[in-house]
């Protein structure tokens, strides 16, 4: 019983301390995961810790169980929309990204250590894919907005290229102890075998999790308790059959959370929480796990192969696989420099391990090496490099927070927070008169509070700066409401302005009229056309917000897509002489 609690104690402190330096990670400009890393190697047995763990095993159930909850977590907080604009670009880079990628860096590999190729071809295949933990976390958390194209197609393609990496480390493992087995038949089945029922277990787990989730009537927490239960059932059972669990878990997750009913706020709130403990957790015991002595021995490989991937060998592959679609150069480069490696690569690395590849502990190392320079160097400069490269929109004008009243299996009323900033239209206003200025009761004003306190609202109320307001609104009420609300002074409206434009126009509008109000001359064919139809000929057809157009002198922005992608706002930027090279034509 003592050896017990000294293990509670010790995985309490852990997670403790983690938390805790948390607080440190912004402030140094460090990702979370790298900081977990960090401490579990602390702890471990050349740090002061001097706790010694080697029981891969043990880290190969953790990795695991921890990845299944993160995939759950990340497709249920995946739309479905995304799918309309990065589906096959992230199927490109999930199949033929990671095989590329693999190839380029395992001749590298082979050149740099010394090594048989079949050794250099299995460690590039550990450290091919990217990584959905550190995709999903340093997307959500880095503090900017990225184009949907651009975002989408990172979180698809890092929730899908998990069968392909397994297949590859797979397959060579074999190559390498049973070479009489290996064929190209058979390795060819295993990646159809896994995608296929991997992706069938998914959708059809899904769609039952999600009709128990509509019709089951359980405690508030348990609701949670039942997806997560129900995505590690669909992730063993697709694995027992030689599926890919990671895939299934992943679409069990989409199916759900795009189903939304009563129950949908409570997973995610739980799932919120669950998904840190797992990325803790999973960090923290892969940390405990590498000696960095060891890596030491083969930093400076480590370090070279690491430049080579994140400058060369991820590049080519990106740009070769999105070279059908209409990304842009900028766009391009910012998805391969976003090829985060994470708990996955070194998951993988633990295979030879157990299997007793000859040199594994060399080809683990090297891979936790890679991943640390790819925490440090690439997860570090997310957002640097989103606002460098221009794939960064401007964050929306949003409520402070926002709830969602459920008064049926499948309707809700959507209850938003907003604050009075100072300098705001709202300030001296009455709260009815925001909400009449809407009509029709599309808006309704449902209560006061002042000073931290409940207030009864009279005829003479008026709203002050602090105040909170909170109404009852359709979502796409939401973003207008904040412009009332916002601080005129504060920014943020001239940040829109500055991007979209200083003019919103209706996609409606025929070209041809706009051309005529400013002078300027467009192709009869376009000039017939409406603005909408303007911007989807010239963009290929898919459009996201942030995506503009040149306009004679002027330019013309996506400021708004309903859930269709069609397009329901433009902007309209009127650019000095030396801006006028900002309206280049195309996506982004």
């Amino acid at each position: 019983m003592t050896a017990l609690n000294a293990l509670f104690l010790l995985a309490g402190v852990l997670l403790f301390v983690s938390v805790l330096a948390s607080t440190l990670s912004a402030r140094l400009g460090l990702p979370l995961l790298l900081l977990f890393l960090i401490i579990g190697m602390l702890a471990g047995e050349d740090g002061p810790g001097g706790i010694r763990f080697d029981d891969f095993n043990s880290a190969t159930l953790v990795g695991h169980l921890a990845l299944a909850v993160i995939l759950l977590d990340g497709g249920l907080r995946t739309r479905i929309s995304s799918f309309r604009v990065a589906l096959w670009p992230a199927t490109v880079l999930a199949t033929w990204g990671v095989v590329c990628t693999a190839l380029l860096l395992g001749i590298f590999a082979t050149w740099l250590l010394g090594v048989d190729w079949r050794m250099g071809m299995l460690l590039a295949a550990i450290v091919g894919s990217t990584d959905a933990a550190a995709v999903f976390a340093l997307l959500r958390n880095s503090g900017v907005r990225l184009n949907e194209r651009v975002k989408s197609t990172l979180e698809i393609e890092s929730g899908a290229n998990d069968p392909m990496a397994i297949l590859l480390v797979t397959a060579l493992v074999e190559t390498l102890l049973m070479p009489e087995q290996a064929g190209v038949g058979r390795f060819l089945w295993m990646l159809v075998s896994q995608l296929l029922i991997g992706a069938a277990l998914g959708f059809a787990g899904g769609w039952v999790l999600a009709r128990l989730l509509g019709r089951l009537r359980l405690a508030e927490g348990l609701y949670a308790l039942l997806i997560v239960s129900g995505g590690l059932m669909v992730f063993a059972a697709s694995n027992l059959i030689q599926g890919s669990g990671f895939l299934a878990v992943y679409i069990a997750g989409l199916m759900v959370g795009n189903r939304r009913c009563h129950a949908t706020e409570h997973v995610l709130r739980v799932m919120d929480g669950l998904a840190w403990l797992a990325q803790a957790g999973m960090f923290l015991v892969l940390g405990l796990l590498v000696t960095p002595s060891h890596l030491l021995e083969h930093g400076a490989d480590a370090l070279v192969m690491a430049v080579f991937l994140m400058l060369v060998a991820r590049p080519l592959a990106v740009a070769s696989g999105l070279l059908p679609f209409r990304f842009l150069p900028r766009e391009v480069a910012y998805v391969s420099w976003v090829g985060l490696r994470g708990a996955v690569p070194i998951v993988l690395a633990i295979v030879p391990v157990t299997m007793g590849v000859p040199e594994s502990r060399l080809l683990f190392d090297v891979a936790f090496a890679v991943v640390l320079v790819s925490l440090l160097v690439q997860g570090a400069t997310v957002p640097i490099a989103a606002r460098w490269l221009k794939v960064e929109v401007p964050a929306r004008e949003e409520p402070v927070d926002r709830r969602e009243v459920w008064v049926g299996d499948e309707a809700a009323l959507d209850l938003l927070e907003y604050r009075v900033a100072p300098g705001s239209r709202a300030e001296g206003m009455h709260p009815d008169d925001v909400a009449a200025a809407y009509g029709d009761g599309a808006v309704r004003f449902v209560s006061l509070v002042q000073a931290g306190r409940l207030r009864a609202v009279e005829r003479d109320t008026r709203l002050r700066c602090g105040d909170a307001v909170w109404f009852v609104a359709d979502d796409r009420h939401a973003e207008p409401l904040a412009r009332i609300f916002g601080a005129i002074e504060a920014g943020e409206l001239s940040a829109n302005a500055g991007f979209f434009g200083e003019f919103v126009v209706d996609p409606a509008v025929p070209a041809g009229e706009l051309a005529r109000i400013y002078g300027l001359e467009l192709e009869p064919a376009e000039a017939v056309a409406t603005l909408g139809d303007l911007m989807l000929h010239r963009l290929g057809g898919r459009v996201v917000i942030g995506d503009r157009i040149g306009f004679g002198r002027f330019v013309l922005t996506v400021r708004d897509v309903d859930a269709r992608g069609a397009i329901t706002q433009l902007g309209l930027k009127c650019p000095g002489p030396a801006k006028a090279g900002e309206g280049d034509s195309g996506p982004g």
